[in-house]
C-alpha cells in the first residue's frame, strides 16, 4: 500500500522527459524500454539515451526499431520482443547478457477486439501483463545484478473501469468488453508494482506504476471516431492541459526511470511527475483502492505464475 507522505516533485502535467532527466547523467546504465519504437515510448527512449544510457528498444517490428534507433542517435540497440510471445520473451530474457539498470514496461494494447492467443489468454491482459510479467521476472537476475534498479510499469488512468476479475480474467464466463478488459490488464500493471516492490526490495529493485496521461498515439489504433469523442471528453473531464505531447506523456515514465527525485520510492502510482492521491467517486483521477491492494497483488502474483507455468 502506498505511504504517507506523498511523494511530490517540481514537475507536473505540462512537464517533458527531458526537463525531468535535464542534469542527470546516464552514462553507464543500461535500459531497456518495450514498445520503444513507437508513441510515448520513442521519447522515453530518446531522454534516456540523451542522458548518456544505453538504451534497448524491445520491440516487436525491428525495422521500425532500426529506424527510431538511427534517428534519436547515441547508443540504441533494438532487439525483438513480442510480448504475446512467450517465446519471444524467452529468447530477449536468455539472451540478455549483463546487469540491466532500468526496464521500462512501456508496450501495451488497447480496447482490442475479441482476441485470444494460442493458449486461449485474453489478448490485452496476455499483452500488457503475462507478457511484462514474464519479462521482468526473467531479466530479475539482470535486475538484481545491477544495484538499484528500477522497473517502469506503464499503466494508465482506464484502471479506473475494472479491477482483476480473478473470477474470469479471461472472458469465458462473461461478455467480453474491450475497455473493462484493458482496464483489467491495466490494474493488473499496478498490483504487479505493488508485489514486486515488496518482493525485490532486498535485491535493491524500485518497481513503480504510472499513468502517462492522455496522448494521442497508435495504442489508439483499433479506436473509431466515436471511441475518441469519447476520450475527448475523458480528457476534457479531467480538465488540467487536455492532451499531452508525446513527449509531455512521456515524463512520468522518465523520472520514475531515471531521476534522483525518487531514489528509494518503491510500489507506488503516479502521475503528472507526482505520486497519485486516492481516486474520488466520480472522478477519473488518482489511483483506486483495489489497485494498491497488497492482498489483490499477491493473488495477481500467484495466479500469473501458474498461468504462465
Amino acid at each position: 500500500m502506498s505511504q504517507s507522505p506523498q511523494i511530490s516533485t517540481p514537475f507536473g502535467e505540462k512537464s517533458t522527459a527531458a526537463e525531468v532527466v535535464r542534469g542527470v547523467d546516464l552514462t553507464g546504465k543500461r535500459i531497456v524500454v518495450t514498445g520503444g519504437a513507437s508513441g510515448i515510448g520513442v521519447e522515453t527512449a530518446r531522454a534516456l539515451a540523451h542522458a548518456g544510457a544505453e538504451v534497448t528498444l524491445a520491440v516487436r517490428d525491428t525495422q521500425a526499431g532500426a529506424r527510431v534507433a538511427e534517428e534519436i542517435g547515441g547508443s540504441v540497440l533494438v532487439a525483438r520482443l513480442d510480448l504475446a510471445d512467450l517465446a519471444s520473451v524467452a529468447e530477449f530474457t536468455s539472451t540478455w547478457d549483463g546487469p540491466l539498470h532500468v526496464l521500462v514496461n512501456n508496450a501495451g494494447v488497447m480496447a482490442t477486439p475479441e482476441t485470444r492467443t494460442p493458449q486461449g489468454w485474453e489478448l490485452q491482459f496476455a499483452t500488457n501483463h503475462l507478457g511484462h510479467f514474464a519479462l521482468t521476472t526473467g531479466l530479475h537476475g539482470a535486475l538484481a545484478a545491477a544495484g538499484g534498479a528500477r522497473v517502469v510499469s506503464v499503466s494508465s488512468g482506464a484502471h479506473l473501469r475494472s479491477p482483476v476479475v480473478f473470477e474470469d480474467i479471461h472472458y469465458e464466463n462473461r461478455p467480453y468488453d474491450r475497455w473493462t478488459a484493458y482496464g483489467q490488464s491495466k490494474t493488473a500493471n499496478v498490483l504487479f508494482a505493488v508485489a514486486a516492490a515488496k518482493r525485490w526490495a532486498a535485491d535493491g529493485i524500485a518497481v513503480n506504476a504510472l499513468m502517462p496521461g492522455g496522448i494521442r498515439t497508435p495504442l489508439q489504433r483499433h479506436l473509431d471516431e466515436s471511441d475518441l469523442v469519447e476520450m475527448q471528453a475523458r480528457v476534457d473531464e479531467v480538465g488540467g492541459i487536455g492532451w499531452k505531447t508525446t513527449e509531455q506523456g512521456a515524463a512520468t515514465s522518465v523520472l520514475l526511470a531515471a531521476s534522483p527525485l525518487v531514489e528509494g520510492v518503491t510500489g507506488r502510482y503516479f502521475e503528472d511527475c507526482n505520486e497519485a492521491g486516492p481516486n474520488q467517486p466520480g472522478s477519473r483521477k488518482g489511483v483506486a483502492a483495489y489497485a494498491l491492494d497488497p492482498e489483490a497483488a499477491e493473488r495477481l502474483w500467484d495466479v500469473t505464475v501458474r498461468t504462465l507455468a
